[in-house]
């Protein structure tokens, strides 16, 4: 068994989904004590975003790309393996400005690879047969009901830009992580609290035998 653990935070020690997929990695290592892991910080190490001398790589045969487009097109290949490669994979995903981060967005577009990650001609995706679980974050509440209901797009958002390969993403999400350091918030700690347990809870569960979770 391989696990794919990758975080986009930038905040470091400060980051909540970087303790959440930190948490369901120790989870998934207990459950798979000879599994192997692989790990990518899009946070530190961002990939590139695609641009005008590689992006086009997608769209032209192999034997006429450039070498910018022949780098762009390897680099997607093997981000596309590292995915192939995993049985679990794990994604970190804060809200940064009501959106996913820019550097989940440029992985997401290195991962539409025709022949690899899609069949172009069935538009079949072929990444689908391996479990996706995001741990998603956000600073503020986005609830039915709340003054900014429909203002978090990063979790609509991943299913749409991944569809093309298969991958189905499990979101376990806590919110209201700001409300312990905004004093502002600090009427809303308590639902922070109750709703980061219950994220952790889920990742306690995600990996227990069939058995364990009746």
């Amino acid at each position: 068994m391989h696990l794919l653990h990758i975080d986009s935070s930038i905040r470091g020690d400060w980051s909540v989904s970087r303790q959440l997929t930190a948490r369901a990695a120790a989870v998934w290592r207990a459950a798979h004590p000879d599994g192997t892991v692989t790990y990518r910080d899009l946070g530190a190490e961002p990939v590139p975003h695609l641009d005008s001398a590689g992006g086009l790589a997608r769209m032209t045969p192999l034997d006429q790309h450039t070498p910018a487009q022949r780098e762009s097109w390897e680099l997607s290949e093997r981000l596309v393996r590292e995915v192939k490669q995993a049985d679990v994979v794990l994604l970190g995903l804060p809200l940064y400005n009501y959106g996913a981060p820019s550097s989940v967005k440029s992985w997401v577009d290195h991962l539409i690879l025709p022949g690899l990650a899609y069949d172009p001609e069935t538009s079949a995706g072929l990444l689908g047969d391996r479990e996706f679980v995001v741990l998603a974050s956000r600073g503020g509440g986005y609830g039915e009901g709340t003054p900014r209901d429909g203002w978090a797009h990063a979790e609509p958002w991943l299913p749409h830009g991944l569809s093309q390969t298969g991958l189905e993403p499990r979101f376990i999400t806590a919110e209201l992580t700001l409300a312990p350091v905004v004093p502002a918030m600090a009427e809303l700690v308590p639902l922070h609290e109750a709703s980061l347990d219950a994220a952790q809870k889920e990742i306690d569960n995600l990996w227990l035998p069939a058995a364990a979770q009746r």
